[in-house]
């Protein structure tokens, strides 16, 4: 009977010590999971922009609507005959939708006092895959003032249609970037790189070629013909 009363506490004992080893165990392989690395990733390519746009616009005053309309049909064949001789096709320039705005007269107490003139104007756009062609057209076009034409250009716009693919591809550059910078660290602290936890996409930066700018907005620049598409991946590891 002795005997049975030591023996007891004895296997309580041990089984204690038991669920105390695993849940020793347990907690310490939970700590090491939660141990993680937050690494950047980032990733640069050239993109050279493969569409041009030049946009401008007629900006004609007269003291009737009629006049300055008359005077519009008179100029707006010359620049496009101008733009044709440069070796654009019809199907390259649109001509959008003439407005009329009458120019009112004013007391000094800010009074309306009737219509003193009409002003019309009218847009254009030049469009082309050939990029080089519209900077030339956007510099030439100058010419066309001595002219006496009221025709003002806007600078040149270009961009890259192929971009929704240099997207998926940059973003997969960054991410990978990310993951050989959280490698090397781990391996400096001799740790091994394990499950990622998180990862969240930076906004793209599409800046002119050799440029620093960035914006927590994100720069989708269309003044460059070449530029770099930016993509930065933010990344959450778990170290083994």
């Amino acid at each position: 009977m002795k005997n049975n009363r030591l023996i007891l506490p004895a296997v309580i004992l041990g089984i204690c010590a038991i669920v105390f080893a695993f849940v020793l165990a347990k907690g310490l392989k939970s700590m090491k999971s939660d141990q993680t690395i937050n690494v950047t990733g980032s990733a640069k390519q050239l993109i050279v922009s493969d569409l041009g746009i030049l946009k401008g616009n007629f900006n004609i005053e007269a003291f009737s609507a009629q006049e300055a309309y008359k005077e519009l049909s008179r100029q707006r064949p010359l620049v496009v005959s101008y733009l044709k001789s440069k070796g654009f096709k019809d199907a390259d320039i649109d001509l959008k939708t003439i407005n009329v705005y009458p120019q009112y007269n004013y007391s000094a107490s800010g009074q309306q006092m009737g219509v003193r003139a009409y002003n019309i104007n009218q847009s254009l756009e030049v469009t082309s895959k050939d990029v080089n062609k519209i900077k030339d057209i956007s510099i030439q076009i100058a010419s066309l003032f001595e002219q006496g034409l009221n025709f003002n250009v806007n600078p040149p716009e270009y961009y890259y249609t192929k971009l929704s693919d240099v997207k998926v591809n940059i973003q997969a550059e960054a991410a990978k970037d990310a993951m050989i910078r959280g490698e090397k660290v781990a391996e400096a602290t001799n740790r091994s790189l394990g499950t990622l936890t998180n990862a969240r996409m930076g906004v793209l930066q599409i800046t002119p070629e050799n440029s620093n700018m960035t914006s927590d907005y994100g720069i989708n620049d269309v003044s460059s013909i070449r530029k770099e598409i930016t993509a930065v991946v933010n990344a959450n590891f778990e170290i083994e």
